[in-house]
């Protein structure tokens, strides 16, 4: 189980079939959103188009690029392309966490209580994680460094953990989830992610 758990390849090929349909969606927001021709059940993002547009390209980049970091850092593969995209994905992560702070600051009464606490909660904490991790390589801690990136990619993928969940509900009923179901959905599979993050951290 172990060796199968920490192959270089499956748990990347998983992390991103997983994130593909996140990928996509914020891939065709991306592109809806300067053109102006976001569907009418999203027409309030409007209102922060700069914010939401970033916070959907960041989204797509942190989702491309955390497979590939999570490959090479499994192979124990590290190098030029490893420290470019390294960089790269630390600017979408810290552009998920500001912009998902922005968003949830123009749009307070989008979510319930416990959803806006959840988004503020795991907005801080990705800007935390990736904060730990650049300290922790600065100071040549590469270990530290690998186990806090595990971490921000852990918490930033929450968003597509719950997406895997509202998605086929909403096709199947028509109506995403609401109420006190959808806080603990929505808590739920995020809550798995950062778990998920826990215990490959203590395998590998």
């Amino acid at each position: 189980m172990n060796r199968w758990f920490t192959k270089p390849v499956v748990v990347p090929a998983a992390l991103f079939v997983g994130t593909l349909l996140t990928i996509v969606l914020a891939s065709v927001q991306a592109v809806q959103i300067p053109l102006g021709a976001l569907p009418e059940d999203s027409q309030r993002l409007t209102a922060a188009p700069v914010w939401h547009f970033m916070h959907v390209l960041g989204g797509a980049t942190f989702g491309i690029l955390g497979p590939i970091q999570f490959g090479r850092v499994l192979a124990r593969k590290y190098g030029f392309w490893h420290r470019v995209m390294g960089r790269v994905f630390v600017a979408a992560g810290a552009i998920i966490s500001l912009s998902s702070l922005s968003l949830l600051w123009h749009f307070p009464d989008a979510y319930s209580v416990a959803m806006n606490s959840g988004r503020l909660l795991f907005g801080i904490a990705l800007g935390v994680a990736l904060a730990i991790a650049m300290q922790a390589i600065y100071k040549r801690d590469f270990t530290r460094h690998r186990n806090w990136m595990i971490r921000a990619y852990a918490i930033g993928i929450g968003a597509t953990a719950v997406s895997m969940v509202f998605f086929p509900i909403y096709v199947i009923t028509g109506e995403p989830p609401t109420g006190l179901a959808a806080d603990i959905a929505f808590l739920g599979s995020w809550a798995a992610c950062v778990v998920f993050a826990e215990v490959l951290v203590r395998r590998i």
